[in-house]
């Protein structure tokens, strides 16, 4: 099975992770060295290496801006893995988890339980966001199901566009309804990497980690779900068993990004498809490539959001609308 790279940088790929990483610590190190105030790269090792509370500098690159550096890797990784296996299940090159409602659907499940109910436990967001991610996937993949023609690419966009609507409208009522809930999770709804609690980010670890260990070692049994379902019942392989697994990856990864950062759209549709150009449909290579390229994208983006009208910052998940949204249009046109 090709993967789409030319023979002669097949190699350089399969070693690229290495490369990817290297880059993707120097816009780690990047990422936490601007701000209201530049700090040297050597005043950014120093602080991580050498932690002195005594230091100013060191303790605003360890206290604010490493855990939001984290953040950043964290969730860009997710939401980019998710996309990737959603493209790659559904065959449908438009699945990202925002378009396909799962953002809205895990942010309709926390604005509830903390507006409604008062329960902000860090412990409870990632559960409560997994629950309303698939609770969205379930309502889109059936209302798309019963359309004439079934699921198809087309289906599921407009079915996630309708649920998408009716939850955010659901969302707005609830927030006008307690006007102090909406105060504290309005920059959150927008989808922001700054003041977010550290707490809920030890809580959402595990999700992620177990969602992109799935999406790992299912990685080569996707790439022959992509070449069509036939296919993959005819290498062996039980098809029903994969889909779950991989509606699992991809719910616990949309529900740890959401819980760290609220609903980031279109990075789970830029990212897998700017890898794809360069490692080929072999998920081997395109889930731990999302991964990284993923990270190093939302570090990138939440540059620009914080540096683009300075002192003034824009909310990361604005920006990646903006850029993502072209993006959207573009693939509308050339694959439907």
């Amino acid at each position: 099975m090709t993967t789409g790279v030319l023979p002669r940088h097949r190699s350089l790929v399969w070693a690229g992770p290495a490369a990817g990483i290297a880059l993707l610590l120097l816009a780690f190190g990047w990422h936490i060295s601007v701000g209201a105030k530049t700090i040297p790269l050597p005043t950014v090792a120093e602080a991580l290496v050498a932690y002195d509370s005594s230091v100013f500098d060191h303790v605003v690159i360890v206290d604010l801006r490493l855990p939001r550096a984290v953040f950043a890797v964290l969730v860009g990784a997710a939401l980019s893995v998710a996309g990737a296996l959603m493209q790659g299940v559904t065959r449908n090159p438009l699945a990202e988890p925002g378009l396909l409602g799962l953002l809205i659907g895990a942010s309709f499940a926390v604005v509830i339980v903390v507006g409604v109910f008062d329960l902000a436990s860090p412990a409870l967001m990632p559960l409560v966001a997994a629950l309303g991610a698939l609770v969205a996937a379930v309502a889109v993949w059936g209302i798309a199901t019963a359309a004439p023609g079934g699921a198809t690419p087309l289906t599921l966009v407009l079915a996630g566009a309708a649920v998408t609507a009716f939850l955010g409208a659901l969302v707005t009522v609830a927030n006008l309804l307690d006007e102090q809930t909406f105060e504290e999770l309005r920059v959150w709804l927008t989808g922001s990497l700054a003041g977010r609690r550290i707490e809920v980010m030890w809580w959402a670890l595990p999700w992620l980690a177990s969602g992109l260990a799935v999406a790992l070692a299912t990685a080569r049994q996707v790439t022959a779900l992509a070449m069509g379902e036939e296919t993959a019942v005819g290498l062996g392989m039980n098809v029903g068993r994969l889909k779950a697994l991989v509606l699992f990856a991809v719910i616990a990864l949309t529900a740890s990004a959401v819980a760290i950062a609220g609903p980031m759209g279109f990075v789970g549709l830029v990212v897998p498809h700017a890898v794809r150009l360069f490692v080929g449909q072999d998920y081997r290579l395109v889930v731990p490539w999302s991964a990284i390229a993923g990270a190093g994208y939302l570090l990138l983006v939440d540059i620009a959001a914080r540096m683009a009208l300075a002192p003034v910052e824009i909310s990361t998940g604005l920006v990646t609308a903006l850029l993502g949204a072209p993006i959207f249009v573009w693939l509308v046109r050339a694959r439907l």
